[in-house]
């Protein structure tokens, strides 16, 4: 096969998968159609859940693995769009459709790299993983089918990055934080008002820097994205809740910033939802990221997370199209930008000794 042939089958197989809604969560077709091309390829494959992978049939467990992944879930579609978001639309070099650019393009581009690294020489094994649940960091994806995958050395997702190397990516911690208080009539002067008991908290929440800020991924950044409390004008409120995003960088681990945060509430209680989502990040002097400086290519630190918060190894976000078009309205791909992504990653991949 020439190269053209293979971006035509990753367009062939992208404009399928925009074809079927594949909500985190809900993305069992989609995995159905994933795992019906693998077959089409004479590629063997396992799956766990909606969570598909294959190796190569030179398998050599004596050597190191590179992982490819890219997830196959997408967010909901919001209500700006101005075409029909699960009809793939191309015109010229232009593919429209939900989940085109976050992350179709990468998926089926590292695809198409897999099998044409499988007929080239190579010193190490390839593995090709497409995830479930990445927009939602949920159970059922990477972190489900982790255990089923060897030992891996370094790994390439890819999501959209222009296809320069981001080669570390800030954490996410989720905080409820919880204020209480004594409900009473609010013409009297009875009662305890919980949204007065968490506004020094709330300040303090606002105004606080983290000392220590990345050259790569700049400060640790907090910020109160909901609040609820209060059920009627005339009550005071006994109760209020709300939701502090956090934003780490590699200087802060889940689990010391929240015990840091509890112990600076005057009168609220901090609970995480999770401490699993940590910053990552991979040596500039790692064989891969030193392959693409020498192609020319910026290492940068990305603000979004990506599954590579639950990876245990090393790894690098690389992937076609543009962050600042995921999660929008009419998102699209270019075709070029396919193209250009399958060519790039055989060129970091041939050669690369780790």
């Amino acid at each position: 096969m020439e190269q053209k042939d293979y971006t035509n089958d990753a367009v062939a197989l992208l404009k399928e998968l925009i074809a079927i809604p594949s909500i985190s969560r809900d993305e069992t077709k989609a995995a159905d159609k994933l795992s019906e091309y693998l077959n089409k390829w004479n590629l063997p494959h396992g799956r766990e859940g909606n969570n598909l992978w294959v190796g190569c049939p030179d398998w050599d467990n004596n050597r190191p693995t590179v992982m490819l992944n890219a997830h196959i879930d997408t967010v909901k579609p919001v209500s700006s769009w101005t075409r029909d978001p699960f009809t793939p639309t191309q015109e010229g070099d232009t593919l429209y459709g939900l989940g085109s650019n976050d992350c179709g393009g990468g998926l089926v581009s590292l695809l198409q790299t897999y099998r044409i690294m499988l007929t080239r020489p190579r010193n190490y094994n390839i593995l090709w993983v497409a995830s479930a649940e990445e927009e939602v960091s949920g159970v059922n994806g990477f972190s489900r089918v982790l255990h089923r995958l060897p030992n891996i050395a370094v790994a390439i997702v890819g999501e959209p990055t222009g296809m320069q190397p981001a080669i570390a990516e800030k954490g996410l911690m989720v905080i409820d934080g919880y204020a209480y208080g004594k409900s009473g009539h609010a013409a009297r002067e009875g009662g305890i008002n919980a949204i007065y008991e968490a506004l020094d908290d709330l300040v303090w929440l606002r105004d606080y820097k983290f000392r220590k800020s990345s050259p790569l991924l700049g400060p640790t950044k907090l910020t109160v994205t909901v609040i609820e409390g209060g059920t009627q004008h005339n009550v005071i409120p006994d109760t209020l809740h709300f939701v502090v995003d956090v934003r780490t960088n590699e200087f802060y681990q889940n689990e010391f910033l929240f015990e840091f945060l509890r112990k600076k509430m005057k009168k609220c209680e901090l609970q995480a939802r999770s401490f699993r989502l940590h910053s990552s990040s991979i040596p500039v002097d790692h064989p891969l990221v030193r392959r693409c400086i020498e192609r020319g290519m910026q290492p940068f630190g990305s603000p979004t997370l990506s599954d590579q918060a639950l990876m245990p190894f090393h790894s690098l976000k690389l992937g076609p199209g543009d962050s600042n078009r995921s999660h929008s309205a009419d998102e699209f791909i270019r075709i070029s930008e396919i193209e250009q992504a399958i060519d790039t990653y055989v060129a970091l991949l041939e050669g690369l000794t780790l």
